[in-house]
């Protein structure tokens, strides 16, 4: 669930080219709303004047998650700007990217080196 985190924040930072598979968008969700509750949770018990460590931390996600999002949307071969509707964003966030290569790259979802994986588990 981390890696997945890091690999959006640190090595895909305002990366907007290519495809994200679901999972990948969804532990960024779920890591990401994690940190924002526990941040809010300590800065009130603390003090008030402290919810700037939020918002900072607001700010340095904003351009990762905004970037995940466009390559889940990639993923499922529609272009970026179908984030800004809301409930289709939803609808397109949620469904199986296309299999094999789209227009905008290569399949993130390898299903050979899956298969692989389970066969190592075999031997």
């Amino acid at each position: 669930m981390l890696e997945m985190y890091k690999k959006v924040v640190l090595q895909n930072y305002a990366n907007f080219k290519g495809r994200a598979r679901r999972k990948e968008y969804w532990m960024f969700f779920l890591v990401n709303i994690i940190i924002a509750s526990i941040l809010g949770f300590v800065t009130g018990l603390i003090s008030e004047n402290l919810k700037i460590i939020g918002n900072i931390y607001s700010l340095a996600v904003l351009v990762p998650g905004i970037a995940v999002a466009v390559r889940r949307v990639q993923d499922v071969d529609k272009e970026w700007w179908n984030i800004l509707i809301p409930f289709y964003n939803i609808y397109l966030l949620c469904q199986d990217g296309t299999v094999g290569p789209n227009q905008y790259g290569a399949d993130p979802k390898n299903r050979l080196e899956d298969i692989r994986e389970i066969g190592k588990d075999l031997n």
